[in-house]
């Protein structure tokens, strides 16, 4: 019991980080779908809302919870955080809050504003890609302000909207077919090299920021030992662009490989900044131990966690069961 008690604050930051990558993988082909829908007339714009219609809301499910993990569980870090990233989390609220109400609008409103309340959500989605992105930047960057910092922050956030956009194509390719499924497939090759490139910048920053980072990747054994992380990844990419060239398939029997791809990728590059940043929560500032509530608090709240935490995941693979194959018409009704 003891034993359990000391290791609750990483429990709770594993629980925590996984909410976290969760939401960045599953509500991340939702914002790619929403960007990619300024490329599309207005029938594939209703297709691509199809698509994640009956997920969108239960994706965002994961933010909620990562957020108020992190609220609960390590309150000092929360503080910190919200305190760097206030504006930039208020826009963040502010583009989910406009995507969500636009999705619900474009087809209750008149025809004439039905495409003013398309380029809300894309709006919406726009913005909050690239605040998300901005405060990953940061995070990186140690909240460290200076010109150069504020540079990567700033091209973090369009990195991370290119990332967006190469899982939201490879959704569509999953859930589409024919004419817009060609087409997904020239987005996802377009926008995976750009998310080559994000990952490449992301990869090179990190570790020149800290030295603590840059002896954890580089002294000696390490380096050897955590070398199969880029050369997994590299090989992902690599892989995933010799399979995008080769589709779409008539046959559609693959159709899912490349957005397992794209999870694999986000999964990969997550488990990357969680090494490089681990034992601080707050990056050089404040430790998980450091930052966790009370052991007795502690022990309360994951009575809370095992009996919501499999309810989550529980309907969300319940609601991807029930809607599984190629998307069909969205109704209202």
């Amino acid at each position: 019991m003891d034993l359990i008690s000391n290791n609750l604050p990483i429990v709770f930051a594993g629980l925590m980080a996984i909410s976290i990558l969760a939401y960045v993988i599953l509500d991340g082909y939702d914002l790619g779908i929403g960007l990619l829908m300024a490329r599309g007339d207005r029938s594939e714009r209703d297709r691509m809302i199809a698509t994640i219609g009956p997920f969108w809301d239960a994706n965002e499910t994961w933010l909620v919870l990562g957020i108020g993990l992190l609220l609960v569980a390590f309150p000092a870090a929360h503080g910190m955080i919200l305190t760097e990233l206030y504006l930039p989390v208020a826009l963040m609220l502010l583009g989910l809050t406009l995507r969500g109400v636009a999705f619900e609008f474009r087809v209750k409103a008149q025809v004439r504003f039905q495409n003013a309340w398309d380029r809300a959500f894309i709006g919406g989605s726009l913005l909050a890609a690239l605040t998300q992105g901005y405060m990953l930047g940061r995070y990186i960057m140690g909240f460290q302000n200076g010109l150069w910092q504020e540079a990567f922050a700033l091209a973090a956030g369009f990195g991370l909207a290119a990332a967006y956009t190469f899982v939201g194509s490879t959704w569509l390719i999953a859930k589409t077919e024919g004419e817009l499924q060609a087409r997904a497939v020239g987005w996802a090759r377009a926008s995976l090299l750009l998310t080559l490139i994000g990952m490449i910048a992301v990869s090179l920053a990190t570790p020149l920021v800290s030295p603590r980072i840059f002896d954890r990747w580089f002294s000696f054994p390490n380096i050897i030992g955590l070398a199969s992380i880029p050369l997994m990844t590299g090989a992902l990419f690599l892989s995933l662009w010799i399979f995008l060239r080769r589709m779409p398939r008539a046959d559609h029997s693959l159709d899912l490989v490349p957005f397992l791809g794209a999870m694999a990728l986000f999964t990969l590059g997550f488990l990357g900044l969680a090494y490089s940043f681990y034992p601080y929560i707050v990056p050089e500032k404040l430790t998980i131990r450091a930052a966790a509530s009370a052991t007795e608090s502690l022990w309360i709240i994951l009575l809370g966690a095992v009996f919501v935490l499999p309810f989550i995941a529980g309907y969300t693979a319940f609601s991807y069961y029930v809607f599984r194959g190629k998307a069909r018409e969205l109704r209202y009704d």
